[in-house]
Protein backbone atom coordinates (compact mmCIF):
# COMPACT_ATOMS: atom_id res chain seq x y z
CA UNK A 1 0.00 0.00 0.00
CA UNK A 2 1.23 3.46 -0.79
CA UNK A 3 0.41 5.62 2.19
CA UNK A 4 0.39 9.38 2.32
CA UNK A 5 -0.05 10.73 5.83
CA UNK A 6 1.52 13.57 7.70
CA UNK A 7 2.48 13.87 11.33
CA UNK A 8 0.71 17.19 11.58
CA UNK A 9 -2.58 16.15 9.95
CA UNK A 10 -5.87 17.12 11.55
CA UNK A 11 -6.88 13.54 12.27
CA UNK A 12 -4.93 11.53 14.85
CA UNK A 13 -2.90 8.55 13.68
CA UNK A 14 -1.78 5.46 15.57
CA UNK A 15 1.03 3.44 14.04
CA UNK A 16 0.98 -0.26 14.95
CA UNK A 17 4.42 -1.83 14.58
CA UNK A 18 3.63 -5.46 13.77
CA UNK A 19 5.40 -8.70 12.99
CA UNK A 20 6.75 -11.80 14.67
CA UNK A 21 8.77 -11.66 17.87
CA UNK A 22 12.29 -10.40 17.26
CA UNK A 23 11.53 -8.36 14.12
CA UNK A 24 12.41 -5.07 15.84
CA UNK A 25 8.99 -3.70 16.80
CA UNK A 26 10.11 -2.18 20.10
CA UNK A 27 13.28 -0.62 18.70
CA UNK A 28 11.62 0.94 15.66
CA UNK A 29 8.55 2.04 17.64
CA UNK A 30 10.77 3.85 20.12
CA UNK A 31 12.58 5.61 17.27
CA UNK A 32 9.30 6.71 15.69
CA UNK A 33 7.72 7.87 18.95
CA UNK A 34 10.90 9.70 19.95
CA UNK A 35 11.18 11.41 16.58
CA UNK A 36 7.70 12.91 16.86
CA UNK A 37 7.15 13.06 20.60
CA UNK A 38 4.18 10.71 20.25
CA UNK A 39 2.89 8.45 23.00
CA UNK A 40 4.41 4.96 22.92
CA UNK A 41 2.95 1.74 24.30
CA UNK A 42 4.72 -1.61 24.37
CA UNK A 43 1.96 -4.04 23.48
CA UNK A 44 3.68 -6.91 25.28
CA UNK A 45 3.15 -4.98 28.51
CA UNK A 46 -0.61 -5.36 28.04
CA UNK A 47 -0.53 -9.17 28.06
CA UNK A 48 -2.24 -10.79 31.05
CA UNK A 49 0.23 -12.52 33.36
CA UNK A 50 -1.18 -15.92 32.30
CA UNK A 51 -0.08 -15.24 28.70
CA UNK A 52 3.40 -14.18 29.80
CA UNK A 53 3.76 -17.33 31.90
CA UNK A 54 2.54 -19.53 29.06
CA UNK A 55 5.02 -18.02 26.58
CA UNK A 56 7.84 -18.10 29.11
CA UNK A 57 7.14 -21.83 29.52
CA UNK A 58 7.55 -22.24 25.75
CA UNK A 59 3.88 -22.80 24.96
CA UNK A 60 2.38 -20.83 22.06
CA UNK A 61 -0.67 -18.67 22.66
CA UNK A 62 -4.01 -19.65 21.18
CA UNK A 63 -6.56 -17.27 19.71
CA UNK A 64 -8.50 -17.58 22.98
CA UNK A 65 -5.39 -16.46 24.89
CA UNK A 66 -4.92 -13.49 22.58
CA UNK A 67 -8.46 -12.03 22.51
CA UNK A 68 -8.31 -10.25 25.91
CA UNK A 69 -4.85 -8.91 25.07
CA UNK A 70 -5.98 -7.66 21.66
CA UNK A 71 -8.91 -5.90 23.32
CA UNK A 72 -6.45 -4.07 25.61
CA UNK A 73 -4.31 -3.08 22.64
CA UNK A 74 -7.41 -1.91 20.75
CA UNK A 75 -8.50 0.02 23.84
CA UNK A 76 -5.18 1.87 23.95
CA UNK A 77 -5.47 2.71 20.24
CA UNK A 78 -9.03 3.97 20.66
CA UNK A 79 -8.05 6.00 23.71
CA UNK A 80 -5.41 7.78 21.65
CA UNK A 81 -7.81 8.44 18.79
CA UNK A 82 -10.58 9.59 21.14
CA UNK A 83 -8.16 12.03 22.76
CA UNK A 84 -7.11 13.35 19.34
CA UNK A 85 -3.54 12.15 19.92
CA UNK A 86 -1.08 10.40 17.65
CA UNK A 87 0.63 7.30 19.01
CA UNK A 88 2.79 4.29 18.38
CA UNK A 89 2.14 0.81 19.74
CA UNK A 90 3.77 -2.56 19.23
CA UNK A 91 1.66 -5.65 18.63
CA UNK A 92 2.45 -8.80 16.69
CA UNK A 93 -0.97 -8.57 14.96
CA UNK A 94 -0.18 -11.85 13.24
CA UNK A 95 -3.61 -12.56 11.77
CA UNK A 96 -5.99 -10.46 9.73
CA UNK A 97 -8.71 -11.07 12.34
CA UNK A 98 -6.42 -9.56 14.99
CA UNK A 99 -5.76 -6.50 12.83
CA UNK A 100 -9.49 -6.10 12.29
CA UNK A 101 -9.96 -5.82 16.06
CA UNK A 102 -7.19 -3.23 16.29
CA UNK A 103 -8.61 -1.22 13.38
CA UNK A 104 -12.31 -1.81 14.07
CA UNK A 105 -13.07 1.87 13.45
CA UNK A 106 -11.71 1.57 9.94
CA UNK A 107 -9.60 4.72 10.19
CA UNK A 108 -6.83 6.28 12.23
CA UNK A 109 -4.66 3.13 12.30
CA UNK A 110 -1.76 2.24 10.06
CA UNK A 111 0.12 -1.03 10.40
CA UNK A 112 3.84 -1.09 9.76
CA UNK A 113 4.73 -4.71 9.05
CA UNK A 114 8.36 -5.41 9.89
CA UNK A 115 9.10 -8.33 7.63
CA UNK A 116 12.06 -10.68 7.68
CA UNK A 117 12.99 -14.27 7.01
CA UNK A 118 12.78 -16.95 9.65
CA UNK A 119 16.60 -17.27 9.64
CA UNK A 120 17.25 -13.54 10.15
CA UNK A 121 14.72 -13.21 12.95
CA UNK A 122 15.75 -16.45 14.69
CA UNK A 123 19.35 -15.18 14.84
CA UNK A 124 18.09 -11.99 16.51
CA UNK A 125 15.99 -13.91 19.04
CA UNK A 126 18.85 -16.20 19.97
CA UNK A 127 20.99 -13.14 20.71
CA UNK A 128 18.25 -11.37 22.71
CA UNK A 129 18.26 -11.64 26.50
CA UNK A 130 15.70 -10.77 29.14
CA UNK A 131 12.51 -11.25 27.11
CA UNK A 132 9.79 -13.71 28.08
CA UNK A 133 9.32 -14.95 24.51
CA UNK A 134 11.77 -17.80 23.86
CA UNK A 135 13.16 -18.32 20.37
CA UNK A 136 11.57 -21.79 20.32
CA UNK A 137 8.15 -20.16 19.79
CA UNK A 138 9.21 -18.41 16.60
CA UNK A 139 8.03 -21.32 14.41
CA UNK A 140 4.51 -21.03 15.84
CA UNK A 141 4.49 -17.29 15.16
CA UNK A 142 5.50 -17.79 11.54
CA UNK A 143 2.86 -20.53 11.24
CA UNK A 144 0.19 -18.11 12.52
CA UNK A 145 1.39 -15.15 10.44
CA UNK A 146 -1.04 -13.94 7.79
CA UNK A 147 0.82 -11.22 5.94
CA UNK A 148 -1.29 -8.09 5.44
CA UNK A 149 -3.28 -7.97 2.22
CA UNK A 150 -3.34 -5.07 -0.23
CA UNK A 151 -6.71 -3.88 1.12
CA UNK A 152 -5.35 -3.39 4.65
CA UNK A 153 -3.89 -0.05 5.84
CA UNK A 154 -0.32 -1.29 5.94
CA UNK A 155 3.16 -0.79 4.63
CA UNK A 156 5.79 -3.52 4.59
CA UNK A 157 9.34 -2.78 5.66
CA UNK A 158 12.25 -5.22 5.42
CA UNK A 159 14.05 -5.67 8.76
CA UNK A 160 17.46 -6.37 7.23
CA UNK A 161 18.89 -2.82 7.43
CA UNK A 162 19.90 -1.14 10.71
CA UNK A 163 17.09 0.53 12.73
CA UNK A 164 18.01 4.06 11.60
CA UNK A 165 17.65 3.00 7.96
CA UNK A 166 14.33 1.28 8.71
CA UNK A 167 13.13 4.52 10.30
CA UNK A 168 14.23 6.50 7.24
CA UNK A 169 12.31 4.13 4.95
CA UNK A 170 9.16 4.43 7.06
CA UNK A 171 9.38 8.21 7.12
CA UNK A 172 9.86 8.28 3.37
CA UNK A 173 6.93 5.97 2.61
CA UNK A 174 4.58 7.81 4.96
CA UNK A 175 5.71 11.35 4.22
CA UNK A 176 6.32 11.69 7.98
CA UNK A 177 9.07 14.24 8.00
CA UNK A 178 7.81 17.04 10.23
CA UNK A 179 7.22 16.43 13.92
CA UNK A 180 3.74 17.39 15.12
Amino acid sequence: MSAQVTASGADPLVLVLMGVSGCGKTTVAALLAGRFGWDLEEGDGLHPQSNVEKMHAGRPLTDEDRWPWLEKVAGWIEGQLDAGKNGVITCSALKRSYREILNRRGSGVLFIYLSGSFEVIKARLVARHGHFMPSTLLESQFADLEEPAADEPCIRIDVGPPPAEILRKILGQLNLNNPA
